[in-house]
């Protein structure tokens, strides 16, 4: 599977809040950073993942571009919870293995 069609899985393990399928995805030394927290490590990650799931009803996540570059994917999005939209910016980066080591997400403005 290439990164890209991991980036997509991803996002869609994130609309449907599967944390079984996005924890799966999670490498063991997992970083994760967005405008509110930094966490490191899998069992952090999938709590944090967790703890963003139970506070949102829906999720919708719309990709508006891609750029793949060696081992990472970058994805424009235009996300959509319990009806705020967001425009944000994510970079995932894969180890060997197509597990995600690192996620990076930067808050863009706007809406539509």
């Amino acid at each position: 599977m290439s990164n890209k069609k991991r980036f997509l899985a991803y996002l869609d393990h994130c609309a449907r809040k599967n944390l079984e399928q996005i924890s799966s995805m999670f490498a063991d030394d997992v970083t994760l950073r967005d405008w509110n927290i930094p966490v490191s490590g899998k069992p952090a990650a999938v709590r944090e993942t967790a703890r963003k799931f139970e506070s949102a009803t829906a999720i919708d996540i719309r990709t508006l571009r891609l750029h793949e570059g060696d081992g990472s994917v970058a994805g424009e999005l235009r996300r959509v919870v319990d009806g705020k939209i967001t425009l944000v910016v994510d970079v995932i980066a894969f180890d060997t293995n197509g597990k995600i080591e690192s996620m990076r997400a930067y808050l863009g403005r706007g809406g539509n």
